[in-house]
């Protein structure tokens, strides 16, 4: 890793239909093999399924997917930190394009480990299971919320 400069931030251009920053680093992140319109229609229809879940509550699909992405940010996480020849994990706070990151790469790897047929339907599931805040990635934020609680004690060694 160079130590010279620091990588610079690339701006990502808001979604079509939405004209959303996150919902475009999402639809990035699904999309496999430079296939943007196949993740974006994916990603559309999962949003449309969730809408269709939700009027109850008054949300439509963005609200929706916001309000989901805001329940499985992490604010903490542990770091390995090398003090003397013994290696600490030290629990951090996480830095917000960090936690976004995070949230986004969870969602997306916990609706591909999902039994539903279509990525449509596991999409929709995993965000109505984070907005209703249960679910394979919400239970990746609790985890990482006790792992940060119960190295409490190394936190002096924070940097």
């Amino acid at each position: 890793m160079s130590r010279r400069h620091a990588a610079q931030k690339r701006t990502v251009l808001p979604d079509a239909k939405f004209g959303d920053l996150v919902l475009s680093k999402f639809i990035n992140s699904v999309m496999y093999e430079g296939k943007k319109a196949v993740a974006e229609r994916l990603v559309y229809k999962a949003l449309e399924k969730v809408e269709a879940k939700t009027t109850s509550e008054g949300k439509n699909g963005v609200d929706a997917f916001h309000e989901a992405m805001a329940n499985v940010r992490p604010s903490l996480e542990v770091r390995s930190r090398r003090v003397g020849g013994a290696t600490y994990q030290v629990p951090t706070e996480v830095r917000a394009d960090r936690s976004q990151a995070l949230a986004i790469r969870w969602i997306i790897t916990a609706a591909r480990k999902r039994s539903e047929k279509t990525m449509i339907d596991r999409l929709a599931g995993e965000f109505l299971d984070a907005f209703y805040n249960k679910g394979s990635s919400v239970k990746k934020r609790e985890d990482t919320h006790k792992m940060a609680e119960a190295n409490r004690a190394f936190a002096h060694y924070r940097w």
